[in-house]
């Protein structure tokens, strides 16, 4: 179903640039085109016509991008970055905590609580000297 919506949403893209690049110029500050006439359509009713046909093009693009949107929400898993997939069913309901992690998968805050509790080993220091080193002659 989301594939033939985007198929359907870029034919109306494609028509809707080709319809906006057919319309006459009304002499803007660019000055592509020339604004002058001699245009492809020339008459007010192609003029009209158009316009209509543009404002009908972009209704549907923006009906399918809204259903895009929607297709996506209903596909999307909700994700937690402290741990594995978490279906949203197996945090009690009106609680703000997290869902338990499963049995030996330790999430961020497991992690840096570790790292913590592990004390460095001391750097071994070399003794500084007591004064300047200076080689004694014979």
């Amino acid at each position: 179903m989301q594939t033939v919506l985007i198929v359907i949403h870029l034919m109306v893209v494609a028509a809707l640039v080709v319809v906006v690049l057919l319309q006459r110029s009304e002499g803007g500050a660019l000055g592509i085109g020339g604004g002058g006439g001699g245009g492809f359509f020339t008459g007010r009713g192609q003029a009209n016509a158009l316009t209509r046909a543009t404002a009908i093009l972009a209704t549907i693009f923006f009906l399918t991008s809204i259903a895009l949107t929607v297709l996506a929400s209903l596909n999307h898993k909700q994700k937690s970055i402290f741990g594995g997939e978490q279906p949203a069913a197996t945090q009690p309901a009106g609680t703000n905590a997290p869902p338990p992690l499963p049995e030996g998968k330790g999430g961020l805050l497991d992690s840096l609580q570790k790292m913590q509790d592990q004390k460095p080993a001391a750097p071994a220091i070399p003794p500084a000297p007591t004064g300047p080193q200076v080689p004694k002659s014979q």
